[in-house]
């Protein structure tokens, strides 16, 4: 919905005041020239697609900053966000994998401070897991309670230095204090020129508590012409695809807290449980592989 996560120059300045005022624009804008999901109102046909990642959290491949491992815990970028700092991984802290479900805790330690976890599948030098087009899927269970704030995005997956715009699509973005709803956000951010920086942003409206009370999918399907988002399989929303997007997409899952909105009521612990996260390529004309 607004960015703290992103190569935004600006998100590391953590201005409450501005957070607030980007929230309510971007709900008074919220259907501002976005297209409608009835006209593209079929679930997703997986069949049209071919797996090209796949991660079912039997074991975790996780390290601060790589290489080697098929994670990382920060955001390549350095540009970590939000009231709990992404920890380093640790025996048990803050991943934890049981029977093929990955666990993401947040936690206040001794000290008073909070500590969450983060997953990027790129490297600050650009290696890992990128892909421009396809279909990303997670299933998950979010944690409830206000303010959390977990979320699964992609991210332009670009070279240190460069002034490339870079686009942000926010698959799932969730606010705890807000248990019956989520959001699903397109941004594309200039870095020449930051205020050329534009946003477009979808409420998906659920029954109270059940993101938190059971697994649910939430997938993107990214196409050179349109983004569609979908919920269980099902579209919520499709907008156009926006001419930046010209670099492959690193994947991220995280479990922040904060967003603008108080902690002080923060379940201690807080987990957001992933069974799998999936990205898919479609297939060629020819591909007559199975489904």
């Amino acid at each position: 919905m607004i960015n703290h996560r992103s190569t935004d120059p600006f998100s590391s300045l953590g201005y409450q005041p501005v957070r607030m005022a980007l929230i309510l624009l971007s709900i008074v804008l919220l259907f501002q020239g976005e297209a409608r999901a009835e006209e593209t109102d079929r679930a997703i046909d997986l069949c049209r697609f071919r797996p090209t990642f796949a991660e079912d959290f039997n074991t975790l491949s996780v390290s601060a900053w790589g290489p080697g491992s098929r994670w990382i815990a920060h955001t390549p970028w350095a540009g970590d966000f939000g009231d709990a700092a992404f920890a380093n991984p640790q025996p048990e802290f803050p991943f934890r994998v049981t029977n093929g479900i990955l666990e993401i805790q947040a936690r206040k330690g001794p000290d008073g401070k909070w500590r969450s976890g983060l997953l990027a599948s790129a490297t600050p030098t650009t290696s890992g897991f990128a892909q421009r087009f396809g279909y990303f899927e997670m299933r998950a269970q979010l944690p409830p309670g206000p303010g959390v704030w977990p979320a699964f995005w992609l991210n332009s997956n670009l070279p240190s230095g460069t002034k490339d715009p870079s686009v942000e699509i926010d698959v799932m973005e969730y606010y705890g204090q807000f248990p019956t709803a989520y959001h699903s956000v397109v941004h594309v951010w200039e870095k020449v020129d930051p205020k050329q920086s534009r946003t477009q942003d979808h409420v998906t409206e659920v029954p109270f508590g059940s993101l938190s009370s059971g697994f649910h999918l939430y997938g993107v399907d990214v196409e050179k012409d349109w983004i569609t988002f979908y919920l269980d399989r099902q579209p919520i929303w499709r907008v156009p695809t926006p001419a930046e997007l010209q670099r492959p997409l690193m994947i991220l899952v995280d479990l922040a807290l904060g967003a603008g909105w108080p902690i002080d009521r923060t379940p201690n612990p807080s987990i957001m449980k992933i069974d799998y996260v999936h990205v898919f390529a479609a297939r060629a004309d020819d591909d007559k592989g199975p489904c």
